[in-house]
């Protein structure tokens, strides 16, 4: 290659300039260069002129070469305007893609140190931006992201409405999105129902609305566009219905004593003795601080024996991963009933298919995974595992619900209006609603009350949240990303900073 292609291959934004020479300078790499056109455009009038007034060197910081920095000497000539008209007399010409009026960089520099001011803000992006051989301070990123301009909100047919916290529990901020494309559209300085009115009646066309249960953006919605679709967010609407199941589980728990227990293990009896040990030295005035001095205990560990009211709320049954005994599991149970040895059930799984050794049968046998008692668990993991797929869980896991669900009917109940929930939500029968609605009323399940009563009093946009297509979802997950840029300000930022990052940094 010649000199000049391996310029155009290492530094294509230089195309339409003539580089006369480069050369390793004190602080980087120099670069001089003149235009290669041969008249200039005049920037008012449009007009192209030929008559060169002067000529001087611009120094234009541009993108690093390997890490250096790169400074730009460009010759550039200044000419007379021939339109009489003109309100100029004399401009100074531009390159396109290169340079700007009064500019200091290079555009593909600038718009480097855009970007990386968008992804890291102010002293975070300096610090970058040095290292790769841009030097630039936090004033001049946040400039340079300050004066980006907005995209444009357009029309938008789905749109996705939440808040956000800018300081938790004190201020918050609305964020919309277009529910389809995810397109970030606006920030708005807070949650209040004019304000997002006020948005809506200078965006009109929009169709469907996906909202949380705010009773501030529904009135706004009403007020703004009153012929837009309310639809609410599934995710919250199964999130509402953890929490009534949570107060069910809670309310059966006295049910599950006569299910029978595993015998204590090692860890079990271990547990059993630190929590003998925390209360009774909190029965005689002993606190936290001392009981753990005394004990040699971590604080947080003599919190937690401290909150536990019962040392049960402290047992958990152990987590076990899939195993290859687990398909032969009743087979063995049983036999295990009857007093028959280890080798003969090994022998007998062998025959049924089983292909793993015989430790890892002892193994699982002395775990207890084999026993039909097992530990009650947690009214929150119960909760998790109700609110799963059954087909999700492992197959122990699995057992174990159906045995607990099995145990009393009111569970049976229970895990049947859940599953039936479900399958109103996954399969969009907003249709459906009414009927689970009237049957699980009569059911009259602890905590499900409210739940059932704040479904009727938004029933227009729950049944269209259930039966319409678009969700809330993306918009929840931009509020993650949102989380991220606050914290990388350290909560610092101002809003207006954090609003530009918000709808640019995609």
């Amino acid at each position: 290659m010649c000199d000049h292609e391996w310029l155009d291959v290492l530094l294509p934004h230089l195309t339409g300039v003539v580089v006369e020479q480069v050369e390793r300078a004190e602080r980087g790499v120099l670069v001089w260069a003149r235009v290669e056109a041969e008249d200039g455009v005049c920037p008012s009038c449009g007009g192209r002129s030929r008559r060169v007034h002067s000529r001087y060197h611009r120094g234009l910081a541009d993108v690093s070469i390997a890490g250096q920095p790169v400074t730009l000497r460009l010759q550039v000539r200044r000419f007379f305007c021939d339109d009489i008209n003109c309100p100029i007399r004399t401009f100074a010409e531009q390159v396109d893609g290169l340079t700007a009026k009064h500019a200091r960089r290079t555009s593909p520099s600038r718009a480097a140190l855009e970007h990386i001011g968008l992804a890291l803000a102010g002293r975070a992006g300096a610090r970058l931006a040095a290292r790769l051989g841009m030097a630039a301070g936090r004033s001049t990123l946040l400039r340079l992201v300050h004066a980006l301009p907005e995209p444009e909100v357009g029309t938008v047919a789905v749109l996705g409405v939440d808040d956000f916290a800018i300081r938790r529990g004190r201020k918050y901020a609305t964020l919309l999105i277009d529910a389809v494309t995810h397109r970030r559209l606006d920030v708005l300085p807070d949650r209040k129902a004019d304000t997002v009115a006020a948005w809506l009646r200078e965006h009109p066309g929009v169709e469907v609305v996906c909202r949380d249960g705010s009773a501030a953006y529904a009135e706004a919605i009403r007020q703004a566009a009153p012929k837009a679709v309310q639809a609410s967010d599934r995710w919250h609407l199964w999130h509402n219905l953890a929490t009534a199941v949570e107060k069910s589980v809670v309310a059966f728990a006295a049910s599950w004593s006569s299910t029978p227990r595993a015998a204590d293990s090692a860890l079990a009896e271990r547990t059993r003795e630190r929590f003998a040990a925390v209360h009774e030295l909190l029965n005689q005035g002993v606190g936290l601080l001392e009981c753990a001095r005394r004990l040699g205990w971590a604080l947080n560990t003599v919190k937690r024996y401290a909150r536990a009211e019962r040392v049960e709320d402290l047992l958990r049954p152990p987590r076990y991963g899939p195993c290859l005994v687990d398909a032969h599991r009743d087979h063995v149970r049983q036999r295990m009933t009857e007093n028959i040895p280890v080798t003969r059930i090994l022998a007998e799984i062998r025959e049924q298919g089983y292909t793993g050794s015989a430790n890892l049968l002892v193994r699982y046998i002395n775990q207890g995974r084999a026993d039909p008692e097992r530990l009650m668990p947690s009214p929150r993991r119960l909760v998790s595992w109700l609110m799963s797929r059954p087909k999700d869980l492992p197959e122990p896991t699995r057992r174990h619900l159906d045995d607990l669900i099995a145990s009393c009917p009111r569970m049976t109940t229970l895990a049947t209006r859940v599953r039936e929930f479900a399958a109103i939500l996954t399969g969009r029968r907003g249709q459906d609603l009414a009927t689970w609605t009237t049957t699980t009323r009569g059911d009259a399940l602890p905590g499900f009350d409210s739940y059932l009563n704040g479904l009727e009093k938004d029933w227009d946009a729950t049944t269209a949240g259930l039966t319409l297509p678009y969700s809330n979802g993306p918009t929840e997950g931009i509020n993650n990303k949102i989380k991220m840029l606050k914290r990388q300000t350290y909560g610092k930022a101002s809003f207006s900073l954090l609003r530009k990052r918000i709808l640019l940094d995609q």
